[in-house]
């Protein structure tokens, strides 16, 4: 598998969110403003790589038995390495993420992933899978943030840039760059709604998108055949 066709399959065609339909729980929760879907994004592409690798290294020495609960050891692991340093160098991201980081530990795009495909391939493939599957569930938090804090709250970047300036904080201070008067957002967005809303809206544009293109590679192959 080369690393086009896993890229292509994280962001797109095999997408954790949009396709898969995994993880959907903390999509939905913490995608409310930029600063919260980026530190989440990355946590879960972070730990989803280590696992990847580690799981991929030791599949050999797995008892089939007790792979599952190997595979949540590994995970609590990294998961708490990335919950402590949030917690030391970044405390008001992981206040914002709450709970949702140690249930990084029962999601099911790290499970999945591992049982799927780093527990029979290699690890180069299994860090490349982390890699693409952690960006392509990045890609779909950003999105979505973008959307509901855009037409919720009527500013980008609220937490991370401070202002017109657009100066970065990681302090979870910055207000944000305002782009609709105060007021006028659909406060709705910024809701549990609001993320159910916001979520089906991409989903089913990506299966529009995904029907698009198997009609055209199914015409072409028509053609060719005629």
């Amino acid at each position: 598998m080369n690393a086009k066709k896993q890229l292509t399959e994280g962001l797109i065609t095999n997408n954790p969110v949009l396709v898969q339909q995994i993880g959907l729980c903390a999509t939905m929760a913490i995608s409310t403003t930029l600063f919260n879907g980026i530190g989440m994004g990355l946590s879960v592409l972070i730990i989803l790589t280590c696992c990847n690798v580690v799981v991929s290294a030791i599949r050999k020495i797995i008892p089939e038995q007790v792979r599952l609960a190997i595979f949540v050891v590994v995970i609590a692991g990294f998961v708490t390495i990335v919950d402590l340093l949030l917690q030391a160098f970044i405390p008001a991201l992981s206040s914002a993420l709450g709970v949702f980081i140690p249930l990084i530990v029962v999601n099911c795009i790290i499970i999945g992933r591992a049982e799927a495909f780093s527990s029979k391939e290699g690890v180069y493939l299994s860090f490349r899978d982390g890699v693409f599957q952690g960006l392509g569930y990045t890609c779909v938090l950003v999105l979505m943030c973008l959307f509901r804090e855009l037409f919720g709250s009527g500013t980008i970047g609220g937490g991370l840039l401070n202002g017109a300036s657009s100066f970065i904080t990681l302090d979870g201070t910055g207000a944000g760059i305002r782009i609709i008067p105060e007021g006028f957002g659909a406060g709705a967005l910024v809701l549990p709604f609001g993320g159910f809303l916001t979520l089906g809206l991409l989903m089913a544009v990506m299966q529009y998108a995904l029907r698009k293109s198997g009609e055209k590679k199914a015409r072409k192959e028509k053609e060719v055949k005629e």
